[in-house]
């Protein structure tokens, strides 16, 4: 490598650091899902049950498998139990992806990896995500991850490419146990790439050392789990996998024209400011899949054909499914990033100068501030200082009568979360709507509780609670129109 290119490698790498690490912590966690995700991690670091993905002391959760929970309670062990410690896995996932945007593009455009790495580190939704506790960037860096061993096994010089596959297996294995299903995607992509590209290295990645190191690694919590949990299996496969893609059950999206609505305004605004280098590329991938139908130039272009299907193929997915959110897409950048670095290798552009590097990452920067200071209902800190302000005692519990339960308040206020409901409803095995019924949890007499509830449902359950022999007493007045409170158990 010249000096120059240290120089921009550097350069790229302490952009990038600035934007994963600044205001990492700065802000507080957002409800529900970086509540539910730290939450869940809390709740197996302090019980010492790394296995079991728990919502609370009663209530399993089990929507999502539980490398991402590991990543966040490991970080909360090593570096205290705070906003910054849940979100650094999420950063490090985000700087991981640029390293690996640099490596995929120095074998698939190769002189363009700095453009690779610095389109990655740059565009509006990696660099957004990256600071939201979700499982789409631990699975991103995991298929990531997979995606740059079987490029190093095919394009690289490598003198083993057995132990690049096994590196793509044992990636694919932690993107199994990352998201379940959806995690093997990009496998279909690399068969069909196998498939599309005969020679001696054809099926090469169907190796059985690589696929007996994914069932030691990716299977033995699953099957942990469904021998502890009878009905978990058939859970696991009816409602996360196949009512997710078949149904609208989630609400996520699932109307015909929700592919559009969800994705397009993702690709366009997500790979912000380098969406016009990919347009150009777009409007030249008619005339290359023709060029595709020639044995010889497939072979010439292997590897735009690859970057092309990590992109197409995964995303034709996406809008078939009925389960569709934004952050879903998310593992597709890393292979547009290479893209961009490949159209503005071949249209003689270089890298964009440092004024620019600069004026860029401080708006980025300026964006990230502004989600610190935006006043959101969604921000458990909020919540917290309001419970402090109106309970100065230590908060045990808060319990969330049928109203959406702030997980985010497990790491804030250091106590467990419950939702109850007032009266029975239907009640699925797993993942359960609410955890118990008021009349439950007032049985249980626990200290140190606050309870929360409506503003308007507050006088008919005063009443209620009244009614069973306790008393609940206003703590303060209300805050976003919710009313916090206290329950006297009756004498004895």
């Amino acid at each position: 490598m010249s000096r120059a290119s240290r120089v921009t490698a550097l350069w790229i790498a302490a952009l990038a650091l600035v934007l994963a690490f600044a205001f990492l912590g700065s802000r507080g966690i957002w409800d529900p899902d970086e509540g539910r995700y730290t939450n869940v991690a809390l709740n197996m670091l302090d019980s010492g049950d790394w296995l079991n993905p728990r919502r609370n002391d009663e209530v399993g959760h089990w929507t999502k498998p539980p490398l991402t929970y590991w990543t966040i309670a490991a970080s909360s062990a090593v570096f205290g139990k705070n906003a910054w410690a849940a979100r650094l896995p999420i950063a490090l996932s985000y700087l991981l992806c640029g390293w690996l945007a640099w490596h995929i593009g120095r074998r698939l455009a190769p002189g363009a990896e700095a453009t690779a790495a610095l389109a990655y580190a740059t565009m509006l939704l990696p660099f957004g995500a990256s600071q939201l506790i979700t499982t789409d960037y631990v699975l991103a860096a995991c298929q990531g991850v997979a995606l740059w061993a079987f490029v190093e096994a095919r394009f690289g010089p490598s003198q083993h490419p057995r132990a690049w596959i096994a590196l793509m297996w044992a990636g694919f294995a932690l993107a199994f146990i990352t998201k379940g299903p959806p995690g093997l995607l990009p496998l279909l992509v690399i068969l069909l790439f196998d498939h599309l590209m005969p020679g001696p290295q054809r099926h090469r990645v169907l190796q059985l050392s690589g696929i007996v190191l994914f069932v030691l690694l990716a299977l033995p919590w699953y099957a942990a789990v469904i021998h502890g949990h009878p009905g978990l299996f058939k859970y696991f496969v009816g409602d996360e996998v196949v009512n997710r893609v078949t149904t609208n059950e989630f609400g996520r999206h699932g109307e015909w024209y929700g592919w559009l609505q969800i994705y397009a305004p993702t690709l366009l605004l997500g790979t912000v400011p380098w969406t016009p280098t990919l347009w150009r590329w777009v409007r030249g991938l008619p005339a290359a899949v023709q060029g595709w139908r020639d044995r010889d130039t497939r072979g010439a272009e292997s590897g735009v054909l690859l970057l092309a299907l990590s992109v197409l193929l995964p995303l034709l997915v996406f809008c078939l499914a009925r389960s569709r959110m934004p952050l879903y897409i998310l593992p597709l950048f890393l292979p547009l990033a290479v893209l961009v670095a490949r159209q503005r290798q071949g249209e003689g552009r270089a890298l964009p100068r440092w004024p620019w590097f600069i004026a860029w990452g401080a708006l980025l920067l300026a964006l990230k501030l502004g989600s610190v200071l935006w006043p959101t209902h969604k921000n458990a800190a909020g919540w917290a200082a309001a419970i402090r302000a109106r309970a100065p005692w230590p908060v045990h519990e808060v319990v969330f009568v049928e109203d959406m339960a702030r997980y985010g308040l497990r790491l804030h206020l250091q106590a467990e979360i419950e939702k109850i409901a007032l009266t029975p409803l239907p009640q699925p095995p797993f993942n359960p709507s609410y955890d118990e019924l008021l009349e439950e949890e007032l049985a249980e007499h626990e200290p140190g509780v606050v309870w929360i509830c409506k503003q308007s449902q507050w006088p008919q359950l005063q009443a209620r609670i009244a009614a069973l022999g306790y008393r609940a007493t206003a703590l303060g007045t209300p805050y976003r129109e919710r009313m916090m409170f206290t329950v006297e158990s009756p004498p004895l």
